[in-house]
C-alpha cells in the first residue's frame, strides 16, 4: 500500500454497525487530510478490507464463543469485549507502534465504549482521542449518572416514569438510558468507566455540530477537562462514493422516493442493528406513525 505523507493514525471501532460506520467515515475524513490510517478490528463483526483499500487492517482475537457472538444482548457483548480484548489489543497496538518501517503513530482513536483502551494507550505512552458515535445529549446524561443515582432516579420505578429529571429538562425518568435487561451495577460500572476513561483522554470527537446540540456540548465542556470536537455530520465531509456503509447500495432506492416528498415532511425511524422490540411496542409505534398522517421511512 502506498503511504501518504503525514503521520499514522490507529482507529479501533466497537464492532456494531452503528459504531463501525461513523468510525470509518471519520477515517475517510482524516485520510483526505493526509493521514495514513490503520484500523484494528475484532473477529466479531469483522471488517472487509477490500471495501477500503486505502486503509491498513489488523484483526485481533476477541475471545467470544460462538454462543456469545450470536447473542442479541449488546450490553453483554460490551462487557465481554472490554475484558477479552485487552491483551490481544495491547499486543497488536504495541507491535504497530514499534514497527519502524512505517510512519510514527500520532495517536489512537477508539470508541468511547472501549474504555480499556485508555489504560492500554497510557501504558504505551500513546495519546488517545475518543469517538462518541451516539448523541451528545445522551453522553451528557451518561456522564451525570453518579449524580442521578445519588438523586434517586435509578433504579427506574414504574410509579415514577412520568416524573421530570430536574437536571436534564425536558427528560422524564422514563427517558433515562437505563436498560432493564442488564445487571444494574455492571451497567453503571460500564457507563462510569466510559466517562472516566474519556476524561483522561486527549480529546472527544462527536458526530454532531454546535447548532444541533449546543446545550449538551456546553455541559460536556464544563464537565470534561479535554478538548471537544463536534465535527459532524461526518457523511457531509467526503464524497458519497466513499460511504462506508455496506448497506448503502441496497438502500439507494429510498432516495428517489424521499426526493419526491415535501420538505421536512418525512418521519425517519431507526431501530438500530440489535434492537429487540416486543410486538405490542412495535404495534404502538406502527399505529403512531400511521396516525401521524405523515410519510415515514
Amino acid at each position: 500500500m502506498e503511504q501518504r505523507k503525514g503521520r499514522r493514525l490507529i482507529l479501533f471501532p466497537l464492532p456494531f454497525q452503528g459504531h463501525i460506520n461513523p468510525m470509518l467515515e471519520l477515517a475517510n475524513i482524516l485520510h483526505l487530510k493526509g493521514f495514513s490510517i490503520t484500523i484494528i478490528h475484532t473477529n466479531f463483526n469483522s471488517l472487509n478490507p477490500s471495501t477500503h483499500p486505502h486503509f491498513t487492517f489488523h484483526s485481533i482475537l476477541d475471545g467470544l464463543s460462538e454462543t456469545e457472538a450470536s447473542t442479541k444482548d449488546a450490553l453483554l457483548l460490551c462487557f465481554l469485549l472490554n475484558v477479552r480484548c485487552v491483551e490481544p489489543f495491547r499486543k497488536c497496538l504495541a507491535s504497530l507502534i514499534s514497527d519502524v518501517s512505517e510512519e510514527p503513530v500520532a495517536c489512537l482513536i477508539s470508541d468511547a465504549i472501549f474504555n480499556f483502551t485508555q489504560s492500554v494507550a497510557d501504558s504505551l505512552k500513546l495519546p488517545r482521542v475518543v469517538l462518541r458515535t451516539g448523541g451528545t445529549s445522551s453522553f451528557a446524561v451518561f456522564a451525570a449518572f453518579p449524580l442521578l443515582r445519588e438523586k434517586g432516579y435509578p433504579p427506574i420505578q414504574d410509579s415514577r416514569l412520568e416524573e421530570p429529571v430536574i437536571e436534564f429538562p425536558p427528560l422524564k425518568i422514563k427517558d433515562l438510558p437505563v436498560f432493564s435487561s442488564c445487571d444494574s451495577e455492571e451497567y453503571y460500572q460500564l457507563v462510569d468507566s466510559m466517562s472516566n476513561g474519556t476524561k483522561t483522554s486527549r480529546g472527544l470527537i462527536f458526530n454532531t455540530f454546535e447548532d444541533l446540540e449546543e446545550p449538551a456540548l456546553a455541559t460536556i465542556r464544563q464537565d470534561f477537562p479535554i478538548r471537544i470536537f463536534p465535527i459532524g455530520p461526518f457523511h457531509k465531509c467526503f464524497p458519497a462514493a466513499s460511504s462506508s456503509s455496506p448497506l448503502s447500495s441496497q438502500h439507494q432506492s429510498c432516495i428517489s422516493w424521499l426526493n419526491s416528498q415535501a420538505p421536512k415532511s418525512v418521519v425517519y425511524v431507526s431501530f438500530g442493528t440489535l434492537a429487540t422490540i416486543k410486538e405490542a411496542e412495535f404495534l404502538e409505534i406502527a399505529w403512531g406513525l400511521a396516525d401521524s398522517k405523515q410519510p415515514f421511512l
